[in-house]
């Protein structure tokens, strides 16, 4: 029998009684874009089973559709609206700053707009970084450049009373949060705390994770410019390693704990012979160990290609014991570790060989957005005020089979998302570097 599995309910402030400033129909038919109404939703599992000779949803987990609605829950002349982005830089920071910025002015009437310098930080007390007013001048063309005109920085998040006590002193009723993991985690700590005092400010966040890790939503802004960004240093160390005797191209690209990035970029660049990811762990050694299959695939084809995630192999190596301002592990460089092992293991079997090692990932993190995620962050932006606007709160904004809605935040870091060594995307990753689908020595 179907069943409900998660808690999709969205959060609100309280009632919307204020017609909508944007004008929008409420009927179908007319040619006139219509409002959304809360109870539009969509499923989230597609999956069926067969019940009494029919098909019917697995799940009967649904999503609340994301846009304008027709009541709002704030007066837009009473709003006092605030931007931050949170942890490391990637591709679309700034498009989802200036389509927030636009949406509240051009849609709503709001005139009161700030942005938060340095994330979380720049909400504390004791803060060094003013308020940036926000309008449309300002973000003109902002989206054409990489990074954020606001800075990013972690940690702060924690810090939960002292934030809301800023945003208490500063007036501030709609946040709007763009990060990862753990600055929604403390978007959704603010919005209790703001909740347990009683106060009437909305916090919505927008997944930012270049790794694509964020588990329930369909992929995250700036992934797809990532892998884009990735391909020429594949394309590069493929050349080198044609051109050298045993020539051996490395590429490491980002995917701490998911490795997304150099599974597309795998598929988007077919030259790529061995794809390490966290998922899959190999060992180095033995006869069905990297090391071995390197070995084979030189003598047979003169070159390789070998595109690793950061957080690939990672129990081949010391510990760093060292954590970042967010609470991540400090991994080390594996990139560099495999260079030295394959040099030395090349060096002892006396097989001469000419190395190249590639580490583009400040490159791509700081790349313009792409026109695919250009699209992606605009409409992003434009749902989360949307929200906001309405009284949503403890949310974010997102896409789901293809459909825009609102998770709750609780539920959207609930868990990761990983790469599954045996669903479709790596299947076809194994078939275009045709690597082994495991590389450790069974016992």
């Amino acid at each position: 029998m179907s069943e409900l599995i998660y808690d999709f309910e969205i959060e609100r402030l309280g009632e919307a009684k204020i017609n909508s400033p944007i004008r929008m129909s409420s009927s179908q038919g007319d040619g006139i874009s219509d409002y959304v109404t809360d109870d539009q939703r969509i499923l989230y599992n597609l999956d069926t089973v067969r019940e009494n000779g029919m098909n019917v949803p697995r799940h009967l987990d649904s999503l609340e559709l994301a846009g304008p609605r027709k009541k709002i829950y704030f007066n837009p002349s009473h709003v006092h609206a605030a931007i931050c982005t949170c942890g490391g830089i990637c591709p679309g920071l700034n498009n989802v700053i200036r389509a927030v910025v636009r949406c509240l002015w051009y849609r709503y009437g709001v005139r009161r707009i700030s942005g938060i310098q340095y994330g979380y930080l720049g909400l504390l007390e004791n803060s060094p970084w003013p308020l940036i007013p926000l309008d449309p001048d300002v973000v003109d063309d902002i989206q054409e450049k990489g990074g954020t005109i606001l800075g990013s920085a972690r940690g702060g998040g924690k810090q939960v009373e002292e934030i809301v006590d800023s945003l208490e002193r500063m007036n501030i009723n709609i946040l709007i949060t763009i990060g990862g993991d753990g600055t929604l985690r403390g978007s959704d700590d603010i919005g209790a705390e703001i909740e347990k005092r009683g106060l009437k400010i909305a916090v919505v966040g927008v997944p930012k994770t270049i790794d694509n890790d964020l588990s329930f939503i369909d992929s995250s802004f700036g992934f797809d410019t990532a892998v884009a960004s990735a391909v020429p240093s594949v394309r590069g160390a493929h050349v080198e390693a044609k051109a050298s005797i045993n020539g051996i191209g490395l590429v490491k690209v980002m995917g701490r704990e998911s490795g997304f990035i150099a599974a597309n970029t795998s598929l988007a660049q077919s030259d790529v012979n061995f794809c390490l990811i966290p998922e899959n762990p190999f060992d180095l050694d033995g006869p069905n160990g990297l090391l071995e299959n390197l070995r084979r695939r030189i003598l047979d084809r003169g070159h390789a290609v070998i595109l690793v995630a950061e957080g690939a192999g990672q129990d081949l190596v010391p510990p760093t014991g060292e954590t970042d301002a967010s609470g991540n592990i400090k991994y080390q460089d594996i990139g560099l570790f495999l260079k030295e092992k394959i040099n030395a293991y090349f060096k002892e079997e006396g097989i001469p060989t000419t190395i190249k090692y590639i580490d583009p990932s400040y490159i791509i993190r700081s790349a313009p957005a792409n026109s695919y995620d250009s699209i992606y962050c605009a409409r992003l932006g434009a749902h989360a005020v949307h929200a906001a606007m309405a009284g949503k709160t403890r949310c974010i904004a997102s896409r789901v089979n293809n459909q825009f809605v609102y998770l709750p935040i609780k539920v959207a870091v609930s868990k990761r998302s990983h790469v599954d060594v045996e669903g479709s995307l790596w299947r076809d990753v194994l078939e275009n570097t045709r690597q082994p689908a495991s590389m450790k020595n069974t016992k």
